[in-house]
């Protein structure tokens, strides 16, 4: 078990968290959620002993291990890959390279029998016997082959870093382990291995995470941080979002209540507190008034932006035809001969190759050029794109004011700060420099340009990075209602099973396109067939 007792800790004069008392117990997965800024991951370094609180303690079982995601992709760059997993139960690695210095010896002297001896117990204790079938299998759940496995870290690329650091987490049965977003470059088929993976384990696990299917799927409880406490929940994300709605509109309902009942009973006080008939009424009246708790609700951290896109016009018959496109990228090619219609209600999502996907969006944005073919937009339609990679419509410094009033020129300060205020940039914040944005609000600001757009088709390149759930949740839910075509990608699971009505999967050999929802061609054996025939190698389905 491992505990946290009367946390405290500020920034100045901003309070974080105030008497935090929480227990985490074995057998159970913990999502630790919140909004941005309050203060997920640093209470998971609080728990981990990396960071100190300005006050309050920690406290873990004896003789339990704590196993941490860890961050920093360089840490172990000069290491093998094999060794850099085990080294996430450190003891044992310890254990193993003295036994292995031992072994390597020429000459055997007794006090090294002796040590050995004392080794081989600690080693088999800790079932390191076991250790490198564990780091395979860890390894090759999370899709890292073989290949990779006796190359050095630096040698590998930054997910596959991220899927080795996360794999060093897992070994050797940690009996609390922490984890900040370890969906971050895992593919559909490794989160499934991983959520699978956190259903068998056994100890205590809490997690970080904005994707809502991994929650949903991972966790058995939910702990939400929010004024300035932290408050547990059985069940999983979208049973803590219900309960939560719930427990929310019930305070608000007796409030209103509460103040209705005050309300009135003013009225009558001043209407016959000099009336000598009535003043033992109004007497009364006052002595029921002084006993009406109206609860002062705290302000929630959580703020949902307001996310709503209104085509100008309906979209036409024709909506985009593509035909013959292709495109090499670094000489490699991505897209080859690809045709495709797209069609009026579609809501469609790309899957497979990330690069493959992007380049595609880039080109029907006109970011790119087809090295060949065409594609035709309908002369109804008009589009609005949010790229993966925004940096070019940051690199000027300006306020954010300035900044949207760019994409809205005949419109004044006013109308941009209204504009800004629902996607939560509200009173300062609108003139804040738009080099100091995080990815998040950069994305935000990103999404009131395209509303400014009134486009009837719009294209997303992963529009949940960066975001925090809330944020994820409110684009969510306008793109269901929203009327027009939506060509999209993301790794987000719940995104693209609530929103995609059509699915095109571009792989090395070919394309796949059906008109299913997400969950039904997952479960597909026919288009797990289907994809083996034209030998794409793309079987873990990648969104």
């Amino acid at each position: 078990m491992i505990s946290a007792s009367n946390i405290c800790l500020a920034y100045g004069k901003r309070t974080i968290f105030n008497n935090v008392n929480i227990k985490f117990t074995p057998g159970n997965c913990y999502g630790l959620i919140g909004a941005n800024g309050a203060g997920k991951s640093t209470f998971l370094k609080i728990l981990a002993g990396t960071s100190e609180p300005d006050k309050g303690e920690v406290a873990i079982g004896k003789g339990l291990r704590l196993a941490v995601l860890r961050q920093d992709q360089f840490a172990f760059d000069e290491e093998a890959v094999f060794n850099t997993v085990i080294m996430g139960h450190q003891r044992l690695y310890e254990v193993m390279t003295e036994r292995e210095a031992i072994y390597s010896k020429g000459e055997f002297s007794e006090e090294d029998g002796v040590r050995s001896g004392e080794l081989e117990a600690e080693f088999a204790e800790m079932n390191g016997y076991e250790a490198e079938s564990e780091a395979a299998v860890l390894l090759n759940g999370l899709g890292i082959c073989e290949e990779l496995r006796q190359k050095k870290m630096k040698d590998l690329e930054a997910g596959e870093k991220v899927r080795v650091l996360l794999a060093q987490a897992l070994f050797g049965n940690p009996d609390v382990l922490l984890l900040d977003e370890p969906t971050n470059h895992l593919d559909l088929k490794s989160i499934q291995w991983l959520e699978e993976f956190l259903g068998r384990f056994q100890n205590t696990v809490i997690v970080v995470s904005h994707d809502r299917h991994f929650l949903n799927q991972a966790c058995t409880h939910i702990a939400d941080i929010d004024f300035g406490t932290i408050r547990t929940y059985v069940g999983n994300y979208d049973f803590w979002y219900e309960a939560s709605q719930l427990v929310l509109k019930q305070k608000q309902d007796a409030n209103k209540k509460a103040s209705d009942k005050a309300d009135e009973l003013k009225a009558f006080i001043a209407r016959f507190s000099s009336n000598a008939s009535k003043a033992k009424q109004a007497t009364s009246r006052k002595k029921l008034l002084d006993k009406l708790d109206i609860e002062e609700l705290p302000v929630s951290s959580r703020k949902y932006p307001f996310v709503m896109f209104r085509p100008e016009r309906p979209c036409g018959d024709i909506i985009l035809e593509i035909k013959g496109l292709s495109k090499a990228v670094d000489g490699v090619p991505v897209l080859d001969n690809l045709d495709l219609v797209v069609n009026k209600g579609d809501k469609i999502a790309f899957v497979g190759s990330s690069v493959a996907k992007t380049t595609l969006l880039q080109i029907l944005s006109g970011e790119l050029e087809a090295d060949s073919g065409s594609y035709r937009w309908g002369v109804t339609i008009t589009t609005a794109c949010l790229p993966k990679n925004n940096s070019a419509y940051f690199e000027k410094n300006l306020s954010l004011i300035e900044w949207l009033c760019q994409y809205a020129p005949h419109e004044g300060e006013t109308f941009a700060r209204g504009f800004l205020g629902r996607m939560l940039f509200s009173g300062d914040e609108a003139s804040k420099s738009t080099k100091v944005l995080s990815g998040g609000e950069k994305v935000r600001c990103m999404l009131a340009k395209m509303m400014l757009n009134n486009a009837n088709a719009l294209i997303f390149d992963e529009p949940t990075n960066h975001l925090d759930l809330e944020s994820i949740t409110a684009l969510n839910n306008s793109l269901i209602e929203f009327s027009g075509v939506i060509l999209f990608t993301s790794h987000d699971h719940k995104f693209v099973a609530t929103l995609a009505n059509r699915i095109v999967e571009l792989t090395p050999g070919g394309v796949i396109d059906q008109v299913m929802d997400f969950d039904e061609y997952l479960a597909s054996a026919e288009i797990d067939a289907l994809r083996e025939q034209l030998g794409s190698g793309v079987n873990d389905k990648a969104a």
